[in-house]
């Protein structure tokens, strides 16, 4: 009996050697996998995201004009990601903190389906009744999975685990455990994205995550200070104050 496919993937890869090779383990081994189509750069990629929607990147980190963590970087939301490349020392140091993958070049077909099993324990992306991926949301979940790099770090976070977001120039603070790497975006552009029912804009530099808040004191001139988790301490302007009491209140 054939198995269905129940991984979509997307190959990016700017070797065509290597996509071709990549496709005929994943064709010859994993017929859960469905090759969607494949890449080689980063414009082509994310141009191809947009349109599919796939479960699964098989990424290379070395792209002509873009590298992979850059791609990741310019997506509002990341699908499961499998890196492939041929750079040992550099992808360990990159993935040590990370819930991600890699596997090196050249690849070996064991190591690959020890990604694939870790991929297939990712969600995938929700189909219409036609089974045609659905429309993209205007805001992201708060199961939805964000890519952030810190350095020579890279995370895969899940939204509801960022406890807030801090203006700093032109770049965003993002706090989660841990960890405080900044975003090359505006504070209102990830308003913009952000579930309201979770975030919530609690002044001009901050948007905090609501399920965080501890505690709730009066402030000065009608605002509220808030104690959240962690002990971090948070502001409410008076100017959102009156909207903050309106949706927490019964």
């Amino acid at each position: 009996m054939t198995t269905a496919p129940t991984l979509r993937a997307l190959i990016v890869e700017d070797e065509p050697l290597a996509r071709q090779e990549l496709r005929y383990l994943l064709t010859d081994a994993h017929p859960e996998v469905e090759i969607l189509a494949e890449a080689g750069d980063a414009d082509t990629a994310r141009r191809l995201i947009a349109q599919h929607r796939p479960d699964l990147l098989l990424l290379d980190i070395s792209l002509p004009g873009e590298t992979g963590f850059e791609l990741l970087e310019s997506l509002d939301e990341a699908p499961a990601v499998v890196f492939i490349t041929a750079y040992d020392h550099y992808a360990t140091r990159a993935f040590e903190v990370s819930a991600l993958d890699y596997v090196l070049k050249p690849v070996h077909p064991t190591r690959l389906a020890q990604a694939l099993a870790r991929a297939t324990r990712s969600p995938a992306p929700t189909l219409d009744p036609a089974g045609a991926p659905a429309a993209p949301s205007p805001h992201l979940t708060p199961n939805s999975q964000v890519f952030l790099k810190d350095g020579e770090h890279c995370h895969f976070v899940r939204l509801a685990d960022i406890t807030l977001f801090e203006a700093v120039g032109n770049y965003v603070r993002v706090y989660f455990g841990p960890h405080a790497p900044l975003l090359h975006k505006s504070l209102q552009q990830l308003e913009d994205k952000l579930p309201p029912d979770l975030f919530f804009r609690v002044n001009r530099q901050q948007i905090l995550n609501l399920t965080t808040i501890e505690k709730v004191h009066a402030y000065y001139k009608g605002g509220l200070l808030l104690e959240i988790r962690g002990g971090q301490r948070v502001d409410v302007s008076t100017r959102q104050a009156v909207r903050f009491k309106e949706l927490l209140s019964l």
